[in-house]
This record gives C-alpha cells, structure tokens and sequence, in this order.
C-alpha cells in the first residue's frame, strides 16, 4: 500500500498573478527546486505545503482557489522577511555556498539572532504546525522536507509525532565545519540537531554527505557512526519526457524562432539566476579572455546569457545584478555586440536557448548540482559541448563527458571554450549523446524511487 506523502518546501507549485481583467490566476511556481519536485511526485494522494509568497499567493489562499493537494501558509509578513532575506538566503545560502569565510563573517550577523529567533524558528514552527495537522490525519504518511529553509521543522515534529517518517533532501552543498564558525554556536548546532530528527538525510553528492558527518562530530560531539539518521547521497535530476514536452510547446518554438534569426555563427550559452554563487562576472570575463586570445572569432562566436533576477530585496544580490551589468558593458565596450544579456527570459526561453548552443557554460563558485547541465544536453540539436565547474555537484556524474574546469579560473575557462569550440565533431557527438543517457537513465523518477525505497527499509 502506498503511503500518503506529505511534502514540505518553501516555494510551492503554484504562484499567483493577476490577468488583464484583475483576476488572479494560478501559474508555475518559481524556482528550480520546485520545477525538479513537480515531476518527482508519482504519488496519488500527496499534500504540498508551501509559503504564501506575495500578495496574489496571499489572496488566493483567503478566497479558496488553491488546486487540491495545495497548502499554502500565510505567515506573519515581517516574519517572513526576517526567515527569507536576513537568515536563509543571505546567511545559510551564503555560507553553504562557500560566499563568506570565517576572516569575512556576514553583513547581517549584528541581526542574525533577533531574526533567528523572530523570523526563522517561528516560520519553521508554523511550518511544523501544518506537517502535524496533516499526520493527525495520516500518521503513516511520509514527510519530505525539502532543502535550506527548513532545517529546523523536523526536529519540532518529531517532538510530537515521535514515530513519524520523515525524510529531508538538502539541496545545496554542505561545507567544512570551520565555514559554520561565521555564525554563533547555538545556530549551527540548530541546524544539524533538526536534520538528525529525521529518519533519512539526501544529499546531492557523497562529498557533501561526508562534511556533514565531519559537522555533526565537530560541531554536535556525537560519533556520526552513532546516529540514528541515515544519510545517503542520491542526485536530483530532471522528467526527461516532460522537457521534451515542453520543448515542442509554442511558445517554445517561436522564441527558437527568435534566436535563431539572430543567433552568431558559434554561440556560447550561460542560463542561471543572478546569483553570486553562479559566478556569471566570472564567466563574462572568461568569454571576453577568450575573445582576447582568439581575435578571429570575433563576429563569429558570440556568448547568451540569460540570467533571472535572484532576491534583488537582499543587497548583496542587487549589489551582485549591477556588477554584472557593468561586466556585460565592458566587455561590449571592446568587443561589441559579442555578448548579449537576456534578464528575466524566463523557463521557455531557457528550453528555446538550449537546443542551439555550441558550448554551455555552467561554472558556479560550487553547487549542490546545477541542474542546467542536465538539462541543457537533453534538448541541444548542435552537438554541444558542456563546461562544467569541478565544484557543482553534477560534475560526480557528468564529468567524463564534460569539459571540467576549476572555479573562478578566468583563463581555464576560456580556454575551455576555445577546446570545446575547436572539438572534432565525432567527440562532440560522443560527449553528448553519453550526456544524453545518463540524465534519462538516471532521472527524477529513479531519484524519487530510490529515495523512497531507502526510506521504507528503513520504515520495515
């Protein structure tokens, strides 16, 4: 019998807008964690719980639109802010992202325990509330926290519902335990205990599972061969038959239309958000080296970013949007024209962009996996070539076909796309179709199944 599952994320899979008449209308919800989840729930009977982001979420909730299966929770505003801008992404994000250093502690470390206290244990104590409400329902249900925002949700309900199922997939990458000194020792000693109430911790890679045993030791003083918890790595990936569904949709089509009526002779591709963590300056300035080293190619080889705007309310993201329109306006400055910048192209343009790049450029700081590179090749039509960051989590499992290069290393990378552009065709067209197989062989329904099955063993 399959049990009912109850998942658990911030964003959820629908978000709010309002058409031309002023009439709210339901649409896909925001990020990438929440276009992976959509397709990895192959269950009938499935509650999704999620925060109410804006307004229109707001009003959707008061006046009973939501679909059915949809929990969106409206939570005190200033709350929120406090949750989401002062703690989860300008902290948790930024140190496990390896963007601050114990010499560099936080902007926002003089808040941090006021917003701690105010804004993040009582979101996720609202957030525990509702997963409760639900398990007095369904007491065998599974419960599937997800990433980040939620590190402390498990442990408030295990208090309550000791003999619940509860699972937790991080996301993002887990760090050293000295990157955790940034912040005060109650917090990080928080932030592992809620894990450890759960009966079974996913991580993208074994790396990543592996510091975390080193935190819990370090930073907790319990033996990591001791708890209770299983920890295993299963990497996310992508429904390789939905994007091939959305790949022929319309709008799809005609934004292909679009960029192949203006596209280079040889283009080089970037998808991400405005995120520091992407490290897009980094790559702007390899795409200008390159050009440098390589005069003859301008004209010819031109470089695509499309870049969608990431938490411009938190100042280190606006700071980080700006630095890279400077960057795109140098670098035209010498080569102009050679780089075009798309903010905000949103998930058809991505699909649109993918099928005609020569090279695709996904060189984050480090990343928990860095979907865009299993995406991208699954609908490339040019035999193209992936450069990868050693430090993303999908370079575990794409990185004998990909061209792998350290973070940050402006020359490397150009020189990545130098070799990936000069690339004979019949490696090209082995590289690819190797990426091919791996992302549908291993796809978001063996990543759901596998983490579901490790999850009943250890129910039986």
């Amino acid at each position: 019998m399959q049990r009912r599952l109850i998942l658990v994320s911030n964003r959820g899979p629908v978000a709010y807008a309002l058409d031309a008449s002023g009439k709210l209308l339901a649409g896909r919800g925001d990020g990438g964690l929440v276009a992976a989840l959509q397709g990895a729930v192959g269950h009938d009977d499935v509650t999704w719980i999620a925060s109410a982001i804006g307004d229109h979420d707001r009003a959707a909730v008061r006046e009973g639109l939501l679909p059915a299966g949809v929990r969106l929770l409206l939570h005190d505003p200033d709350a929120y802010d406090l949750y989401y801008n002062v703690v989860a992404n300008p902290i948790l994000w930024f140190v496990q992202n390896e963007l601050w250093d114990p010499a560099r502690p936080p902007q926002a470390t003089a808040r941090l325990e006021t917003a701690w206290t105010n804004g993040y244990v009582a979101v996720n104590r609202a957030f525990a509330d509702a997963v409760c409400e639900e398990l007095e329902r369904a007491p065998d249900a599974i419960v599937f926290f997800q990433d980040y925002h939620l590190y402390l949700a498990p442990r408030y309900v295990r208090e309550r519902f000791p003999d619940a199922l509860l699972v937790h997939f991080v996301h993002v990458p887990w760090v050293e335990p000295e990157r955790w000194s940034v912040l005060p020792e109650t917090i990080r000693a928080a932030v592992h205990d809620g894990l450890l109430a759960n009966d079974l911790v996913g991580f993208q890679t074994e790396r990543w599972l592996r510091r975390f045993e080193e935190c819990v030791e370090e930073i907790l003083g319990v033996d990591a061969a001791s708890i209770r918890t299983r920890c295993a790595a299963h990497p996310i990936s992508i429904d390789p038959a939905e994007y091939d569904r959305l790949a022929r949709t319309p709008e799809v089509l005609e934004r292909r239309r679009e960029l192949l009526a203006g596209r280079p002779e040889r283009l080089v591709l970037r998808v991400e958000r405005a995120d520091p963590s992407k490290d897009t300056v980094g790559g702007l300035r390899a795409f200008e080296r390159y050009l440098e080293r390589n005069r003859e190619s301008y004209g010819r080889v031109g470089m695509l970013a499309l870049l969608a705007p990431c938490r411009e309310r938190i100042p280190e993201y606006a700071a980080y949007r700006s630095e890279i329109e400077r960057t795109v306006s140098a670098v035209n400055d010498r080569f102009p024209g050679s780089v075009a910048v798309c903010m905000d192209g949103g998930f058809p343009g991505a699909l649109a962009a993918y099928s005609g790049y020569d090279v695709l450029c996904a060189t984050p700081v480090v990343d928990g996996l860095n979907l865009v590179a299993k995406e991208g090749p699954l609908l490339n039509e040019r035999d193209g070539v992936l450069v990868l960051s050693e430090t993303a989590g999908a370079a575990v499992e794409l990185g004998a076909d990909a061209i792998i290069v350290p973070p940050r290393d402006v020359d490397a990378q150009a020189e990545a796309i130098r070799r990936a552009l000069e690339m004979p065709l019949p490696e090209r067209q082995r590289r690819l179709q190797a990426l091919r197989l791996q992302v549908r062989t291993h796809d978001l329904a063996h990543w759901s199944s596998s983490l579901m099955a490790e999850l009943e063993e250890i129910a039986t």
